[in-house]
């Protein structure tokens, strides 16, 4: 099914070549069903691109989904042009009598500060307060989950000396839950952050249950017991040529503390096409995220306060995962070099 974006997004000749079916607001008013409602609050200094990335999962749902664009007034955005954030992109105060079945944070490259330094903290918290009452359930990406994840259950973000940098291999926790329904037993996911999460400050909260989590990486997602919040790492919804593309940019910037992307390029040779080895479980993660939100949802969207508050939102799974790899035997995939690519 189609995804319904605004009329005139640049991501839409995107999508159309690559075959993706969208529908402006005309065309998908004439179809008579009700579509999900997102609002996606897009961080990224890059938001086109983002647009992109998150679109092509959330079109590859059955489901016709209508999606809005939020913007934070109180950092001026400088990668995009002020035309695009005026014709597609609202504020809080626009959307703060709206309700919506799901809402998408994105991630920021500020990891590296104390939440308190970020110019837009205030008003973060301001949205988080704003979706817990109008939205049914909230995907966070990267930091975007470590600044909810503080902000609503006390989970302290811990600086990395280094950048975690590649695409790692993730241990399913539960091949029953909703959410990773179909995920391989070893998934892979890219991370891009110079920070993580207090995994102990997970582990001692009831309310959080670790879906995924790598050796090296750490958790790669989490959720509520409900599903009503759910906090990626890492970035599923990064193309191809993402991580080469910062790789690229922070050289040029001269950092000093970003490692070779790991298991990203064929035997580390840059030179080679990057392998795209995570597609599958993006596309599945967010096709399970979006069904369970159709499924549990109230047609009639006033009625999420309510149920937020009756903490009546879905299945809330009373079984404890604690971090760690499901296989017995400590295989560990993806140690040596070769990444299943044979040289020619």
């Amino acid at each position: 099914m189609p995804i319904k974006i605004p009329s005139g997004l640049p991501a839409r000749d995107i999508l159309d070549s690559e075959r993706i079916f969208a529908l402006e607001k005309p065309e998908a008013e004439r179809q008579r069903v009700r579509p999900l409602k997102l609002v996606v609050l897009n961080l990224m200094p890059k938001k086109i691109e983002t647009e992109t990335q998150l679109l092509r999962l959330i079109s590859k749902s059955p489901l016709q989904v209508e999606v809005d664009f939020m913007k934070t007034s109180t950092h001026e955005a400088t990668h995009v042009s002020a035309d695009h954030l005026v014709k597609f992109y609202e504020t809080l105060d626009t959307f703060k009598d709206n309700y919506y079945d799901g809402f998408v944070v994105t991630g920021a490259p500020v990891e590296h500060l104390d939440f308190e330094q970020v110019d837009y903290w205030d008003e973060f918290k301001q949205i988080l307060d704003w979706a817990s009452t109008h939205v049914f359930s909230t995907m966070y990406l990267c930091w975007g989950a470590m600044g909810a994840l503080n902000y609503r259950y006390g989970v302290r973000k811990e600086l990395l000396p280094k950048k975690i940098f590649g695409v790692f291999p993730q241990y399913l926790q539960d091949e029953y839950c909703f959410l990773t329904n179909g995920f391989d037993e070893i998934c892979l996911q890219p991370h891009s952050r110079l920070a993580g999460v207090n995994e102990g400050d997970i582990a001692h909260n009831p309310e959080l249950q670790v879906l995924t989590w790598g050796p090296e990486s750490g958790p790669g997602l989490i959720a509520t017991r409900d599903f009503s919040e759910v906090f990626a790492l890492g970035h599923w919804e990064y193309g191809k040529y993402t991580l080469a593309e910062e790789y690229e940019r922070d050289m040029k910037k001269g950092m000093t503390n970003v490692p070779f992307p790991k298991n990203y390029f064929p035997h580390d040779d840059p030179k080679l096409e990057p392998l795209f080895a995570w597609r599958a479980h993006a596309n599945l993660l967010w096709r399970n995220w979006l069904n369970w939100v159709y499924q549990t949802t109230p047609y009639d969207l006033a009625e999420v306060p309510r149920l937020r508050a009756e903490k009546r939102l879905g299945t809330d799974r009373s079984i404890r995962h604690e971090p760690g790899s499901p296989r017995v035997d400590a295989f560990t995939p993806f140690s040596h070099d070769g990444y299943g690519v044979i040289r020619g």
